[in-house]
């Protein structure tokens, strides 16, 4: 049985954001990343990145940060910094 990390891995090429996500995400996260989902994508594919689904969301926890996917579309909606 695949855990839900290996899960979201196999779908890592659909993921995307909008324009006005990756403008979220940067502000929320404060970083000036070019790339903004290029970023996400290597924050989730780290080994100790803590991958798991909640409804119609995937969440990803890594370096003191939070993102949050669509399960279905596999948009990244947001991102924050975790406490």
């Amino acid at each position: 049985m695949k855990t839900e990390k290996e899960l979201l891995l196999e779908h890592l090429d659909a993921i995307h954001t909008t324009p006005l996500g990756a403008e979220r995400i940067r502000k929320n996260l404060n970083v000036e990343e070019k790339d903004i989902v290029a970023f996400c994508k290597q924050k989730i594919k780290k080994k100790n990145a803590c991958v798991y689904r909640n409804g119609k969301n995937w969440y990803c926890e890594i370096d003191h940060m939070r993102f949050t996917i669509n399960a279905s579309s596999y948009t990244i909606i947001t991102a924050h910094k975790c406490k």
